[in-house]
């Protein structure tokens, strides 16, 4: 049954600017949590990794934006941390899931750090179709 899961990862900005352990043929892929560089790669990582399974599209949205509201006095933008633009990134990512689309969100906080919360396609990906749910690799 189609289905998104969720991860998030927050860490150092800096983390982003190695991009060998964003990409599955290096040897920290598996065990890193940074954000892999193709969003369809979460699904290659451990089934521990994912924070929620979803097959409703609101509930999976609230869930997003639960994650980007418990950051959001941290957010370095102020423009990001407005209490309306957060609601429409919810909205806009209820919208992607039901589409069948990945959601990517992602903000830089105070101390150099990054959040992503991500939602993804699975079952199949539409993009990856070749690459199985990691719940199902257990």
């Amino acid at each position: 049954m189609h289905h998104h899961h969720g991860y998030v990862w927050l860490g150092s900005g800096h983390d982003l600017l190695r991009d060998g352990p964003r990409r599955p043929i290096h040897p920290e892929f598996t065990s890193s949590r940074v954000v892999p560089l193709e969003l369809a790669h979460w699904l290659l990582k451990p089934s521990a990794f994912v924070q929620g399974t979803w097959t409703d599209p609101k509930q999976a949205a609230d869930w997003f934006g639960d994650r980007a509201r418990e950051h959001a006095d941290s957010f370095a933008s102020g423009h990001d941390r407005a209490p309306d633009r957060l609601r429409a990134r919810a909205r806009g990512a209820g919208e992607a899931v039901a589409a069948g689309e990945d959601v990517a969100g992602g903000w830089y906080l105070t101390g150099q750090r990054f959040l992503s919360v991500c939602l993804i396609a699975c079952d199949p990906h539409r993009l990856r179709p070749e690459i199985g749910c990691p719940q199902r690799r257990r």
